[in-house]
């Protein structure tokens, strides 16, 4: 056991309801910052004061789709209920599901884990459409399966039936909007995360504002998350992603100390002095599809596609100096990824000082700034 996976965070530190019904708005979380071993304490909207002109923060612009669909496992009336996680779509045409049972203590959204397959079983789903498993995404696990859907159109029935994941610490369902980011963009198929890039969430128009003002850039890309699998001490799954030349060229100016308004034809970068801009990634999928559109010679290119990257310690990364992301369950396998980013040092420290003060956990719950301890040169 690692000295990470020692520590136990009580189950009160769960957030329960998302900051806007818990005090005055989305932005209403704490920040912790860790710049190496040492720790501060702030409110999110002083995020802006933490950053410096010059330095790019990478946010993932995927909506969150309402992915959970209520069935009915035998395909006809009477048959057991289920509820399906809509994770994937695979490019031919079937989806990656996961079929759960109801949990009935703890309100209609809820769900607790079941056996995977069997292959052949058929679901009914609501309007009359149906679902056929075919064969685990895995061979080695399979809580994850390959179904046919019998519409074309699923991103259309989710949104007609479905509703957000949701799991068994929150308090109770809450509408999609609660569950998207103000960075989230429509996709042109109606692709989108079954789980919200959570990192973004506290973000307002207002703060996105003041950081462009300060001489922050916004570079967007996209990655689609799958149904969570780190806190069961799975690597994620295959996940599809986007990075535009726009973010790539960025990206690739303010590591060599170019300037983010040269990449606009500027004679001179925005503001500030000090050396380069810092990479910044809003969230663990940013990191993921940026580190996958990134050679080993450090460049980015513009990329997109699927993605199976896992970022460990040995690995490490190749482009993020930091990273803004939730807080993790310690056994979670996001933390290797933060231990990466950061070092192992820094995250012991970062979350002994949550737990003291007794941040709040999960997606609705408040962030940690991982920041070098000093700035490159």
């Amino acid at each position: 056991m690692t000295v990470l996976e020692a520590l136990r965070v009580p189950e009160e530190l769960s957030a329960r309801v998302p900051a806007e019904q818990r005090g005055r708005g989305r932005d209403d979380v704490r920040l912790l910052v860790s710049r190496g071993t040492r720790v501060t304490h702030h409110s999110f909207p002083e995020l802006a004061g933490q950053l410096r002109a010059g330095d790019v923060l990478v946010v993932n612009t995927s909506p969150t789709l309402p992915a959970a669909v209520d069935g009915w496992l035998g395909g006809e009336p009477g048959g057991v209920r289920v509820v399906v996680h809509f994770s994937t779509r695979g490019d031919d045409g079937r989806w990656a599901v996961e079929l759960r049972t109801p949990d009935g203590r703890s309100g209609s959204g809820t769900t607790v884990p079941r056996a995977g397959g069997p292959a052949g079983a058929v679901v009914r789903l609501p309007g009359g459409e149906r679902l056929s498993l075919v064969e685990p995404l895995d061979p080695g696990a399979a809580r994850l399966w390959w179904a046919w859907v019998s519409c074309a159109d699923v991103p259309g029935l989710l949104h007609r039936h479905g509703r957000p994941i949701r799991y068994g610490y929150t308090e109770r369902d809450q509408p999609l909007a609660a569950y998207r980011t103000v960075f989230a963009r429509p996709s042109a198929d109606g692709s989108g995360s079954a789980e919200m890039p959570s990192a973004g969430r506290p973000f307002t128009p207002d703060l996105v504002a003041e950081l462009v003002r300060r001489g922050v850039r916004i570079a967007p890309l996209s990655l689609h998350t799958g149904v969570a699998s780190a806190e069961a001490h799975e690597p994620p799954y295959p996940e599809r992603f986007e990075v535009p030349e726009s973010t790539a060229r960025l990206v690739n100016a303010v590591r060599a100390g170019v300037g983010a308004s040269a990449v606009r034809g500027g004679s001179r970068a925005p503001g500030g002095s000090g050396g380069r801009g810092l990479v910044v990634a809003v969230g663990t999928t940013a990191v993921r599809a940026l580190e996958s559109a990134t050679g080993p010679d450090g460049v980015v290119r513009a990329a997109s596609g699927w993605t199976d990257l896992v970022i460990t310690p040995r690995r490490g990364v190749r482009t993020v100096d930091g990273l803004l992301t939730g807080l993790h369950e310690p056994a979670a396998s996001h933390l290797l990824m933060l231990e990466a980013v950061a070092g192992r040092e820094a995250l012991v420290a970062g979350y002994r000082e949550a737990l003291r003060e007794r941040y709040l956990w999960h997606e609705f719950g408040d962030v940690h700034l991982l920041l070098p301890p000093s700035r490159p040169s």
